[in-house]
């Protein structure tokens, strides 16, 4: 399970022209799954992204978690995130998770996250979505559930 986490000031998502997601301050999560995750991979993310320390604290010093400074997450599918551009101009996304397998760890990974204690909106799963963002920083972070990097 592949992550990027990036601080926002705000962030939104729409479908079609309806907005399906808005936070204030907080995280933007774009969520890639692979074909060998599970809950494994869910619990290590999603406690990984609610206690990173990448808020400043009084001092200036990214030192916060959005959990702790009462902030939301975002979360959108993107399935790109596994696409392997070593070969040729067209990214190859078969090590990407089938969408079955991956809406049903997406949406068991955003279920983990309501455990957590913070506000979650999200997008549309396999839906063309426009997400507006306000970077804050910025501060963009990649994660792997697996250690890749």
């Amino acid at each position: 399970m592949r992550a990027v986490v990036q601080r926002v000031a705000e962030a939104s998502v729409t479908v079609n022209g309806e907005e399906t997601g808005r936070i204030g301050k907080g995280v933007l999560v774009f969520l890639g799954v692979g074909p060998d995750d599970g809950s494994g991979d869910i619990r290590y993310l999603s406690e990984k992204i609610v206690n990173l320390r990448i808020f400043p604290d009084a001092s200036d010093k990214m030192n916060l978690s959005v959990r702790e400074v009462g902030g939301g997450v975002l979360v959108i599918s993107q399935f790109t995130l596994f696409g392997d551009c070593r070969k040729g101009r067209r990214p190859s996304y078969a090590g990407a998770a089938p969408p079955e397998l991956a809406r049903r760890l997406y949406g068991e990974f955003v279920e983990e996250l309501k455990k957590q204690a913070v506000p979650v909106a999200t997008g549309m799963f396999q839906e063309m979505m426009r997400v507006h963002l306000v970077n804050d920083g910025p501060v963009t972070l990649l994660l792997d559930s697996r250690k890749v990097f």
